[in-house]
């Protein structure tokens, strides 16, 4: 059999495959420095006079089989950062490697062989269909663009499929008008299906769906990978069916990652302040708790522009714990315990990675007025605890001064003693002499 044939065969085989560069748990997708500017022009020459920076440098990975939640406000850019590791849209900057392979630049032609492994479920199931085609002609395109024959037929493939996502079959021949949204959205699911990727970017899957129905498509979207083997990148703004589908989530702020980690560490212990807030906003189905006290943080002002974002932390602005060092120096995305990787100052639930830096900025005084006292008596007891260490230290350090003072010193008497008494002798010897 030729590798052609080989390749169809495994296309039109129902069972999961996985290459031998992408076997479970080793790492599908690398991102290194991910970046993109849409640059705003002007003028009648249209001389570019900004940049909108969308995304602004990215470092994850993805490992195969498991899925990658991705969170945070309206314009963080994880739209952008969906479709550019789709590679929908040119990176400005950056590096994105699939199994190994340097994809960052690869053209139309180059991009096609690998369009079986990545694919991508868009955000409105209501514009991502096209109203004149039939729901055989848009799930069946794939087959038809990659030159793959599946076995009995385009027809009977796209059917198999149709029932895999748990519409009827019969309706291979009607239009995407005549379903539901929830219907749609399973449309969409069984054309990124159809090639069997290993790699599913979904950009909010469920957000334009009613809620009983989003239970349905997350369920299915589950089962699916189960079956396949699917490796899930998902986009989000609920926060429930984040923690509900994903093994990994990652934090997104104005264009960057602040915070990296499996579900659990996150939701238990969240470390950066915006996480925190995030987690805050998460309602909780408790009859009980309708009279106690809310911990809702609530943020001040909106996320700044992305034309201009702030210097240093792009959070310190409405952060409460913000320092000078907050507005100066950008922190890093560090790995402050096993699997959970921070870009914070001052971290919640850990020692602040700036100590010696106490003095709170006018943004963060007003900002501390929206928080919660649980909050902030947590966040002081922290910095008391990380202040009396540091007062040890100093303590330790001003003492061992002090010694090595008084033993210089101690020192320099004796030399200056030694050196009167050589001199005296000497005089003594001339006299004589």
């Amino acid at each position: 059999m030729s590798e052609n044939a080989e390749d169809k065969a495994v296309k039109a085989s129902g069972a999961a495959t996985l290459s031998k560069d992408a076997a479970p748990g080793e790492t599908l997708l690398k991102v290194t420095g991910l970046q993109k500017h849409f640059p705003i022009k002007k003028g009648l020459l249209q001389r570019q006079v900004g940049a909108v920076r969308a995304v602004d440098g990215l470092d994850f990975e993805v490992r195969s089989g498991e899925t990658l939640g991705v969170v945070g406000e309206s314009g963080c850019g994880k739209s952008t950062m969906g479709r550019l590791i789709t590679r929908l849209l040119e990176p400005t900057a950056g590096t994105i490697e699939f199994e190994g392979k340097d994809i960052t630049h690869l053209g139309v032609s180059g991009m096609r062989p690998m369009r079986r492994d990545v694919q991508m479920i868009f955000q409105d199931p209501y514009s991502s269909l096209n109203p004149r085609h039939t729901i055989g002609t848009i799930v069946g395109a794939p087959f038809r663009l990659q030159g793959v024959e599946p076995e009995g037929g385009i027809k009977k493939e796209v059917q198999r499929l149709l029932s895999v996502v748990g519409l009827n079959p019969e309706h291979y021949n009607r239009y995407p008008h005549e379903f539901s949204g929830g219907q749609r959205q399973r449309i969409g699911i069984a054309r990124a299906l159809a090639l069997k990727p290993r790699l599913v970017v979904a950009d909010e899957p469920v957000s334009a769906l009613d809620v009983s129905i989003q239970a349905q498509v997350v369920n299915l979207m589950d089962d699916l990978q189960e079956e396949l083997g699917l490796t899930y990148v998902i986009i989000a703004h609920d926060l429930s069916v984040v923690r509900h589908v994903s093994d990994r989530i990652a934090v997104m702020y104005l264009g960057k990652i602040v915070e990296l980690a499996d579900r659990d560490s996150l939701y238990k212990a969240p470390m950066h302040p915006y996480t925190k807030a995030l987690m805050s906003a998460v309602p909780i189905p408790d009859p009980k708790r309708k009279n106690a006290k809310s911990e809702r943080i609530l943020l001040k002002g909106d996320v700044p522009s992305p034309i201009s974002p702030p210097s240093g932390c792009r959070f310190h602005t409405r952060c409460w714990k913000a320092t000078e060092i907050c507005k100066t120096t950008e922190p890093a995305l560090l790995e402050l315990r096993p699997g959970q990787r921070v870009a914070c100052h001052h971290p919640e639930n850990f020692a602040d990675q700036a100590p010696q830096d106490t003095v709170l900025l006018t943004a963060a005084k007003e900002a501390a007025e929206l928080v919660a006292d649980e909050v902030l008596a947590e966040s002081a007891e922290t910095s008391a605890a990380v202040a009396a260490e540091l007062a040890e230290e100093t303590g330790e350090t001003a003492e061992a001064e002090e010694t090595s003072q008084s033993a210089e010193s101690t020192d320099a008497s004796e030399s200056a003693e030694s050196a009167e008494s050589a001199e005296s002798t000497e005089s003594t010897e001339s006299t004589e002499k």
